[in-house]
C-alpha cells in the first residue's frame, strides 16, 4: 500500500470534469458502474446534487481529483432523510483516510438538512468501510446502512 503525507482538500464540485471521467474509467475497470450513472444522470439533469441539502464533493491532492462523493435527498424515504451516493476513492489513494474524511464532510453538511443518512453498498469492502465511518447495517429494500446525523 502506498501512503502519502501530502495533504488533500475537499471542495464542492459543480459539473462533470475530465478528472471525474478519469475516475469513472478507473471505477469501470474495477467493475463499478455508479460513476457512469453519476455522469449520465448529471448530463440528463436527473441528479445534479442541487436540491436543498444536496452536494457533490471531491477530494483533491496537488490539484488532482482523488475521491468523489455526493449527498442527496433519499428518494426512497421521507424528506428528512439524506442519501450518500457515488462515493469512490481512486485506488492509489485508498488506505489514507481520504474516503473517511470525504464521508465525514458529507455527514457534517447533512446535519443541516437531514435527520438521518442512508446508503446502499453491495460489496463487503464497502460495508466494512461504512461501519468504520459510524454507519449501522439495516434491513431495507433500498438501503444497507444508516446513520443519524446528530
Amino acid at each position: 500500500m502506498v501512503t502519502s503525507t501530502d495533504p488533500f482538500a475537499i471542495f464542492k464540485i459543480s459539473g462533470i470534469t475530465p478528472q471525474i471521467r478519469e475516475l469513472e474509467t478507473e471505477a469501470v475497470a474495477e467493475g463499478f458502474r455508479f460513476l457512469s450513472r453519476l455522469t449520465e444522470e448529471w448530463e440528463r439533469g436527473a441528479n445534479r446534487f442541487d436540491q436543498a441539502g444536496e452536494c457533490l464533493l471531491g477530494a483533491f491532492r496537488n490539484g488532482r481529483l482523488i475521491a468523489i462523493g455526493g449527498l442527496s435527498c433519499d428518494p426512497f424515504a421521507g424528506p428528512d432523510t439524506g442519501r450518500l451516493r457515488r462515493v469512490y476513492v481512486a485506488r492509489a489513494s485508498r488506505g489514507q483516510n481520504v474516503g473517511k474524511a470525504l464521508v465525514q464532510q458529507l455527514l457534517e453538511l447533512a446535519c443541516e438538512h437531514f435527520r438521518v443518512v442512508r446508503l446502499s453498498t453491495d460489496t463487503p469492502e464497502g460495508a466494512a468501510f461504512y461501519l468504520r465511518c459510524g454507519f449501522q447495517p439495516i434491513q431495507d429494500d433500498y438501503a444497507t446502512h444508516v446513520k443519524p446525523t446528530s
